[in-house]
């Protein structure tokens, strides 16, 4: 009788600590909040990009990545934070030199949140300072995120840069140094 007591008080306080809290049931206030946040989270990735990406902070662009993402674009193909840092620097010069001349502008985001994993589209257009130092655009296209949640933090696993205007292939030519914008 004592074994079965013993295990009854075992089971009592160490099977509450081993039980992990189930996700919210779909359609729940908690299940939509959560998916509100996660929005939100994601929404706020793609600022950081555009905000790091125009200040030249090349370490905090690369931390939006996972260790293994993967930037897509007229450049070519970059896997991993390293990778993803250098093209930067080949592409924009060294970081640090934030330049004031020129804006990211990231619009009409949108979110599909499935638990862990997320997909976004959204615009973007970089604006810089022509040689009348008025605004011009430059670059317009749309931006494929494949996102993850890693330890609670929502974290980009792919990000595909679909330049229209230019198209990817005369942006690569002008990154090359062989066309003007």
């Amino acid at each position: 009788m004592r074994i079965i007591h013993a295990l009854a008080l075992c089971a009592l306080f160490i099977g509450p600590a081993t039980v992990r809290a189930a996700p919210p049931a779909p359609g729940t206030v908690e299940a939509r909040l959560q998916r509100v946040e996660d929005e939100l989270a994601i929404r706020r990735v793609l600022v950081d990009y555009a905000a790091s990406l125009d200040s030249r902070d090349y370490d905090a662009y690369a931390a939006l990545f996972t260790s293994d993402g993967e930037w897509t674009g007229g450049g070519g193909s970059h896997k991993g934070r390293a990778a993803i840092r250098a093209m930067l620097a080949d592409v924009l010069g060294p970081a640090g030199a934030a330049n004031r001349a020129n804006f990211h502008l990231i619009t009409n985001p949108r979110v599909t949140v499935d638990g862990d994993k997320a997909r976004a589209t959204s615009r973007y257009l970089f604006v810089m300072r022509g040689a009348d130092g008025r605004p011009q655009p430059s670059l317009a296209g749309i931006y494929t995120d494949d996102l993850v949640r890693v330890d609670g933090q929502w974290l980009i696993q792919r990000r595909v840069a679909d330049d229209i205007m230019p198209t990817r292939e005369e942006w690569a030519k002008i990154i090359a140094g062989q066309a003007k914008p």
